[in-house]
């Protein structure tokens, strides 16, 4: 009977130590402590637009190149991709990788000890750390680290036009702001929509149009010294005028009816669909009219920057923006999961993947000239125009999210009726406020 017992105990112990054997097997497969690795990559890389297709690419091609790692990637419309993160960050859960916005967000995750530097990386490539544009790695560089790199250049407020509206209706484009204030009143009254908006997301009005109008009037030096609250406030007269300028443009009838009801796809819609004259947009927005746009609107379409302000004190030839998104690493990655996510860190926005961006009609923050005899003419059209304009700071780049809230808030009340007083002094406590803490 011993024996017995003694060789059915010998067996058990063999069938666990097989089964243990087979578990690790499993977990291997499923990026355990095998040669098999899992990494996570939330983007906003969602639409049909050339840079997001493109983009998808580089991840799919990635995947195919390199089966020993598992990308599992999500992709979020920008407004959402925007909160998840600051949701996940509060509970110090981020993905692996993550699109991220350069000065104030990577600030407020590099505070929050959510990220990691990429110096280590960038110093063993020296010949990609060196090509990017002057100050291009500024907004991503905290304390003297580095934290991501620019994966497109985004100036944000540029005036894309159907110059065939223009032509039929007699309206010169403008140069000034009382021609832009005369554009949209004979275009009112020809029923053409004089400037598209979908400020839905509340975002669009600042980013695309509001951070450009303020600077024209009250330069950049004025809102850098705000931003810090040294020697100047949100409710200094240039800024209450800044608010007013907009407050009556929209009065004049600038924008469709229900602007604050829809999105920015809704709004390049409308422009697509042949319904308004202008539409105030990003760099970004040319990837999606090259792809998307019906060939009698983006035949026609050509791109101004906003018009000189008389008496502002800011630089006209400017418009506002930041050098582009890029990659956040997460703090917790280590090992064999952190090589893999700086591998394809380094497929997205190393050379081949800034090549594949500019070829995106989408502009960069990287030395590469462009083919202009492969590139769309309309994105030749905004290369050339870069070349000459300066970009200035747009206010969510500068400002913590709490302020930002306030600001996009105050500018759909501001449009709705608010009085500038009163958004001014709103804006300047939250600022206040976020200085002190």
């Amino acid at each position: 009977m011993n024996k017995w017992i003694s060789m059915l105990c010998a067996v058990s112990l063999l069938a666990l130590l097989l089964a243990g054997c087979g578990g690790n097997g499993a977990d291997e497969k499923n990026g355990g402590n095998g040669d098999k690795v899992s990494i996570t990559i939330w983007h906003n890389w969602t639409g049909q637009d050339a840079k997001a297709v493109a983009m998808r690419q580089i991840i799919e091609d990635f995947q195919a190149d390199n089966p020993d790692i598992e990308v599992i990637d999500e992709g979020i419309p920008t407004d959402g991709l925007k909160t998840r993160l600051r949701t996940v960050a509060a509970a110090d859960e981020m993905p692996d990788l993550f699109v991220m916005w350069p000065d104030a967000m990577t600030k407020e995750f590099v505070k929050g000890g959510l990220l990691q530097p990429i110096n280590d990386e960038l110093d063993a490539k020296p010949e990609w750390k060196n090509n990017f544009i002057p100050n291009a790695l500024d907004g991503y560089t905290v304390d003297g680290n580095i934290y991501s790199v620019p994966m497109n250049l985004a100036p944000s407020s540029f005036i894309y036009y159907n110059d065939a509206l223009f032509k039929e209706h007699g309206v010169k484009v403008p140069e000034t702001w009382e021609e832009l204030e005369a554009a949209v009143q004979t275009f009112k009254e020809k029923n053409v929509i004089p400037i598209v908006l979908g400020n839905k997301a509340n975002w669009v009005a600042q980013s695309t149009l509001f951070s450009t109008l303020a600077d024209r009037i009250t330069g950049t030096d004025w809102f850098l010294k705000t931003v810090e609250q040294d020697g100047a406030k949100f409710t200094d007269p240039e800024f209450v005028e800044a608010l007013t300028k907009l407050k009556q443009l929209g009065e004049l009838g600038a924008f469709q009816e229900g602007f604050n009801s829809i999105d920015e796809t809704q709004m390049m819609q409308l422009y697509f669909q042949g319904k308004a004259a202008m539409v105030i947009n990003g760099g970004w927005a040319l990837a999606n009219l090259v792809n998307n746009a019906p060939p009698e609107v983006l035949d026609n379409t050509h791109i101004t920057i906003l018009p000189a302000i008389e008496g502002g004190k800011g630089d006209p030839g400017t418009t506002a923006g930041v050098v582009g998104t890029g990659l956040g690493v997460s703090k917790k990655l280590t090992g064999s999961k952190k090589e893999a996510a700086m591998k394809l860190f380094y497929e997205m926005a190393g050379p081949d993947g800034q090549k594949a961006t500019l070829n995106s009609s989408t502009l960069v923050s990287y030395n590469i000239e462009l083919d202009k005899s492969q590139a769309h003419p309309l994105f030749v059209e905004l290369y050339d125009l870069m070349q000459e304009v300066k970009i200035t700071p747009v206010y969510d780049s500068k400002l913590g999210s709490a302020v930002v809230e306030v600001v996009n808030n105050g500018l759909q009340e501001l449009l709705d009726g608010g009085k500038p007083e009163d958004i001014a002094k709103k804006i300047q406590d939250a600022q206040a406020a976020a200085v002190a803490n």
